[in-house]
């Protein structure tokens, strides 16, 4: 397993950096509140987890240890494969993902794509002992609220917030609005990524 990298960012996205290490190009993905603190040309470390499949092999990045384990936990429930548990942290920061699922909130854990009742049901009745025991060992020390998005005014990045959006399971009607809602919020000359935590800020609401 490769549990982390350390290297130059040769390249950072909305939802992915290509870390070079040893002189190879890594390409990792993660969620976009962990890709907006890249920036190419510097150095950067990562927690990851490798998924391997029979058809690909794909690097998850993540900030420290305890996003990483949240994400791995998540995947022990049926049907919760890696990108609808990035999808989760995605949505809402690991200290937040952890006391939902530990209280029950089952109608927050809807707001993820990909997640209906039964399926939140299905997740907290698996995940509340291991996201307690989680949660104590991490420190949280309460719900781990999204920070509030800068303010400003001009949408310059509404299309690739959008087409980002899509691609974590958000319909584009859903994607749009959502961008629609913090126009007003996101500075004008805000990076893409700043705008895009803004709107899942929103659509986590």
């Amino acid at each position: 397993m490769i549990a982390s990298v350390d290297g130059l960012v040769e390249r950072a996205g909305l939802d992915h950096a290509v870390i070079v290490t040893g002189g190879i190009g890594l390409l990792v993905r993660m969620t976009p509140a962990t890709a907006a603190g890249l920036r190419p040309g510097e150095r950067a470390r990562l927690c990851t987890s490798l998924i391997v499949r029979e058809d690909s092999w794909t690097l998850y990045g993540f900030a420290d240890d305890g996003e990483r384990e949240t994400f791995e936990v998540a995947q022990s429930v049926t049907g919760v494969g890696p990108r609808l548990a990035l999808a989760m942290l995605a949505v809402f920061p690991p200290a937040r993902l952890r006391a939902a699922i530990a209280a029950g909130e089952i109608a927050t854990l809807t707001k993820v794509p990909g997640i209906g009742r039964k399926s939140a049901e299905r997740i907290v009745l698996e995940l509340k002992d291991k996201m307690t025991a989680l949660a104590a060992a991490e420190g949280d020390d309460g719900a781990g609220e999204l920070p509030a998005p800068p303010e400003g005014a001009e949408p310059a990045w509404r299309t690739q917030v959008v087409e980002a959006l899509v691609s974590l399971g958000w319909p584009a009607r859903a994607a749009r609005s959502g961008a629609d809602a913090v126009t007003g919020e996101v500075g004008p000359d805000a990076p893409v990524g700043v705008a895009l935590k803004a709107v899942l800020r929103e659509l986590g609401r």
